[in-house]
């Protein structure tokens, strides 16, 4: 009897929805016309683009011009820190620069940012609590009169945690006008990366007060390959590849007409389970409550059969999806493969990490222990997640984690 799967690794990749995938198809096969080309089959693919430009620009609550198409949160996080600072450095030749962003960032954040410290920019890794969370009283303190460039993510992508963005947002706006009474032309721009939050979250730009906003296709029931980048009018981005004129020559490369087709709907997809509050199907409202309520079985049986487990991050301030925990005396890599060779997949944080042995740096900016933090297994519910699943797992990992720890040197 062939082996039933089971996966709970949503916050790594999604399932292209059926939707989504229907969508996609015509501009796969008839519809395949380059969308810069000028005769019909162009215009035609050109259609499809400006009207998942319009689908997402109205999501976010921002103009059509100002979404840019990439491909993916990768790049779009590039644009938005070294993009940004790129122009600035150039603009403002000689001018001191500050930036500030959180030490449980992405890679695609970090990195660039550490780049830039070689090139003479300044930078502040803001701390978190031991919840996971960014304090605006951090953001506040650290923000300087050189300072450019602020960016914090929406949502953890390990933890799952909701930073205060709109209250951050507000921070923002407040130190702008008090640059102006003092005469301090410096741009003060915020960025977040949006990926894991687009699903959950109100992500229209002016309610959070954000300048430049990441999303991701596959994060959100789309296809890999293709991301946006909102970027507020007035602000110049320099490009991170030359060659054409695409995306008001912030982007260039041939659009991948499918891929924005297939964000596009799924964007929508997401305004429809986001704007009804009626849960009338696990398709409509009724999606973000099914997947909680599985989330708090799971955490709650987790916690029931299995003593000493830590959950980590802040339970309340939390996307619906995450569970995330700690097992002392029990590898993580172990428990995955364990729980892998049962047919469920989860992961021991992020999927673009999951190649290191070092543990998690969002972890460890928690004040988590390193063995502590090498005993971690994140679990991530989706639209198609069934509670028979959620049995079927709580019955697995406890005999998995006991059968570790008996075999662990260190026993307490």
């Amino acid at each position: 009897m062939k082996q039933q799967k089971i996966y709970l690794d949503h916050s790594a990749t999604t399932p292209v929805d059926p939707q989504v995938l229907e969508a996609m198809l015509p501009y796969l096969k008839e519809n395949f016309g380059n969308a810069s080309s000028a005769h019909s089959f162009g215009q035609e693919a050109m259609k499809g683009v400006d009207q998942a430009r319009e689908t997402i620009a109205n999501f976010l609550g921002a103009k059509p011009k100002e979404i840019i198409f990439t491909s993916g949160a990768t790049e779009s996080n590039n644009l938005a820190t070294a993009g940004v600072m790129r122009f600035l450095q150039e603009k403002l030749a000689g001018q001191k620069l500050h930036v500030i962003t959180s030490a449980i960032e992405h890679p695609a954040i970090l990195e660039p940012i550490r780049k830039m410290e070689k090139e003479g920019v300044r930078a502040t890794f803001l701390p978190v609590s031991n919840k996971g969370l960014v304090e605006v009283a951090e953001v506040k303190k650290a923000i300087t009169p050189e300072t450019v460039l602020i960016s914090i993510m929406y949502v953890n992508n390990e933890i799952g945690t909701i930073q205060p963005i709109a209250e951050i947002g507000r921070l923002v706006k407040e130190i702008r006008a008090e640059r102006q009474k003092q005469g301090n032309k410096l741009p003060l721009i915020f960025h977040t990366d949006a990926v894991q939050a687009v699903n959950y979250c109100d992500c229209r730009v002016d309610e959070i007060g954000v300048d430049l906003m990441s999303i991701s296709g596959h994060k959100i029931y789309g296809p890999k390959g293709i991301g946006a980048l909102y970027v507020r009018e007035g602000i110049i981005i320099e490009p991170m590849q030359l060659g054409g004129h695409q995306e008001r020559g912030i982007r260039s490369g041939t659009l991948n007409t499918p891929g924005i087709i297939g964000l596009g709907k799924a964007i929508e997809l997401v305004i429809s389970h986001q704007s009804s509050a009626r849960p009338a199907s696990r398709s409509e409202a009724g999606v973000i409550s099914t997947i909680k309520n599985l989330r708090d079985k799971l955490i709650e049986g987790v916690l029931r059969a299995i003593p000493g487990v830590q959950v980590n991050g802040d339970l309340e301030k939390r996307v619906a999806s995450n569970a995330h925990f700690s097992f002392p005396n029990a590898e993580g890599e172990s428990i995955l493969l364990m729980l892998d060779l049962e047919g469920i997949a989860v992961s021991t944080g992020s999927a673009c990490a999951s190649g290191s042995l070092s543990p998690s740096h969002v972890l460890l900016a928690m004040g988590i222990p390193d063995e502590i933090a090498h005993g971690s297994l994140r679990v991530t519910l989706g639209r198609y997640t069934t509670e028979k699943e959620i049995d079927k797992f709580l019955e697995v990992l406890p005999p998995i984690i006991n059968k570790l720890r008996q075999m662990s040197p260190i026993k307490k």
